[in-house]
């Protein structure tokens, strides 16, 4: 494996991958609202969908998949209410002492999952990855095998970054006001984040 190469994937794999997008929208909104631990279950659900994405992309069926425009708008779709429904949850989360009682029904694992699955961005961003960069040039399967692990690396350190962002801001100490104010803000993210990338 050369070095040089190597270097050159992650690079382009932590640029692409860790650029803002839904699921990084997402993750800061779900820290901010639930904190680390609360959070994790939601985090561990899309980076198993984001790993089962890239799966299906370096097999060579999502290629497959773009042949059958129906099924591309479905999944753009799907992905689009639910950020829109996560948009609103976010914006009208309880401000003070009532947010600590919140029970967060957008961050579940199945939530994550649901974002991880359908995200054009993620698949497209997998296909240009894997389609580029040869690693092992012995092996096109083992080439296509450690680039889908280092993908998901990549994709494990970026995303729990972004999620301590979100922590971060959730502890600012804010008035109800200012709450209120960064929770609007984080649901635009979404919204804005959804809107570029599904357009």
């Amino acid at each position: 494996m050369g070095m040089v190469a190597l270097g050159i994937f992650l690079t382009a794999a932590v640029g692409l991958l860790g650029s803002p997008g839904p699921a990084i929208a997402a993750l800061i909104a779900v820290g901010r609202a639930r904190g680390f631990v609360g959070g994790l279950p939601y985090f561990l659900g899309l980076q198993l969908g984001l790993a089962i994405a890239a799966g299906v992309t370096a097999a060579g069926l999502f290629s497959l998949l773009t042949t059958f425009p129906s099924a591309m708008r479905v999944m753009t779709i799907a992905a689009t209410v639910y950020l829109v429904y996560l948009a609103w949850k976010i914006a009208s989360s309880p401000v003070g002492d009532t947010a600590k009682g919140s029970n967060g029904a957008h961050a579940s694992p199945a939530a994550g999952f649901l974002l991880g699955m359908t995200n054009p961005k993620a698949y497209l961003a997998f296909a240009s990855l894997l389609a580029s960069y040869t690693l092992i040039k012995e092996s096109a399967q083992h080439d296509t095998l450690a680039k889908w692990f280092l993908l998901v690396v990549v994709m494990i350190v970026v995303d729990i970054v972004w999620l301590y962002v979100g922590v971060f801001l959730r502890g600012l100490m804010l008035s109800p006001n200012g709450e209120r104010v960064l929770n609007v803000t984080l649901g635009l993210m979404v919204l804005v984040a959804a809107g570029l990338a599904f357009v």
